[in-house]
C-alpha cells in the first residue's frame, strides 16, 4: 500500500466519521447539540476537502467511506433513539459492510 493511499484512507475515514457524527448531533433534537454538530460537521467536511486534489479513486473511496459511516450512523440512531431494533441492526450491518468494502478497494486483493 502506498503512503498516499494510506493517508487518504485515514483522512477519509476520520473526515467521514466527523461529518456523520456532526450531522447526527445537529439533526437529533434529543441531543441538544445543534451548534456543536454544525462545527463538527464542518470540521469533517474540511478534512474531506483536503483530499480533493488527490485522484478520482481516492475521492470515490472517500465517498464510500462517508456513505458507510452515514448508513452505520442511521442504523445506530434507529436502534438507540427511535427504538426500532431490528431495522436498526439491519441498516447498521449494511453500513459495516460498506465500510468493510473499503479494505479491498484501497489495499486490493491478492
Amino acid at each position: 500500500m502506498k503512503k498516499s493511499s494510506f493517508v487518504a484512507m485515514i483522512l477519509g475515514t476520520v473526515g467521514g466519521i466527523l461529518f456523520a457524527l456532526g450531522m447526527c448531533m445537529a439533526l437529533i433534537p434529543e441531543w441538544n447539540a445543534f451548534n456543536q454538530g454544525i462545527i463538527m460537521g464542518v470540521i469533517g467536511a474540511v478534512v474531506l476537502l483536503v483530499m480533493v486534489h488527490l485522484s478520482a479513486k481516492i475521492i470515490g473511496t472517500t465517498l464510500l467511506g462517508i456513505a458507510g459511516a452515514l448508513v452505520l450512523g442511521v442504523g445506530m440512531c434507529l436502534t438507540m433513539v427511535w427504538s426500532n431494533m431490528i431495522v436498526g441492526i439491519v441498516v447498521g450491518l449494511v453500513g459495516i459492510i460498506l465500510l468493510l468494502c473499503l479494505i479491498p478497494l484501497t489495499k486490493g486483493l491478492k
